[in-house]
């Protein structure tokens, strides 16, 4: 089972993708997440995209592609996995596309998942992250600890730098004017379905263990 969770940033791909994975037994892929291990860990790539993450821009083919050929190389994936945050850009689908036939893996199945803009700013204006292993913390959705401490690995809790609105609102609009179109490359392809992600996260799960089911 090869998935892509699409969407906008903000509509919940991380927090969906975390269920799927728990319950099918197949790995999430956050480009998200390797990135911010690559910024937490001072590598070459994570001071390049932490430059260009900070001004609301896209990280280029080659560093996205290049993450993404070494995890999907690893043993866990070979039964299955989810992308979370990939592909950004039609010719990211399409070499993407290309790598699956070169490893002789199945072709992905995109589910997109669509939220209104306006409640995309406030989730991510409200979201907090953990300043040592990443997990996200948010008020819309659970209780923040009062200590301020992550419940996974004790780390301090902050707001990240480019979680303001006027990052926000670039991120929107670099995702409308590029990456939105990368659902035709899968609807030409007969492998898309769309869902409304406005709803209860256990609703949301519900309509994409639907599709799921229908995959099998």
């Amino acid at each position: 089972m090869y998935i892509i969770l699409f969407g906008a940033p903000g509509v919940g791909k991380g927090t969906q993708a975390k269920r799927i994975s728990r319950e099918y037994g197949i790995p999430q892929i956050s480009t998200g997440d390797m990135l911010r291990e690559a910024v937490r860990e001072k590598t070459e790539l994570g001071k390049k995209a932490e430059a260009i993450m900070n001004r609301g821009e896209l990280v280029p083919d080659d560093l996205m592609l290049n993450l993404i050929r070494e995890r999907i190389s690893k043993p866990d994936c070979a039964k299955g996995l989810i992308l979370d945050g990939f592909p950004r850009t039609t010719p990211q689908a399409e070499e993407l596309s290309k790598l699956m036939g070169e490893m002789q893996l199945p072709p992905f199945t995109c589910i997109e998942i669509t939220v209104p803009s306006e409640t995309i700013i406030n989730r991510l204006t409200s979201r907090m992250t953990c300043s040592s292993c990443g997990k996200d913390f948010n008020p819309v959705f659970t209780e923040v600890p009062t200590n301020m401490k992550c419940t996974k690995c004790g780390g301090a809790i902050i707001t990240r730098s480019d979680d303001n609105k006027e990052t926000i609102q670039k991120r929107l609009n670099v995702y409308n004017e590029q990456t939105a179109q990368v659902k035709y490359f899968y609807k030409d392809k007969g492998h898309f379905f769309s869902i409304d992600g406005d709803r209860d996260v256990s609703e949301v799960y519900t309509s994409i263990n639907d599709i799921l089911h229908r995959l099998r």
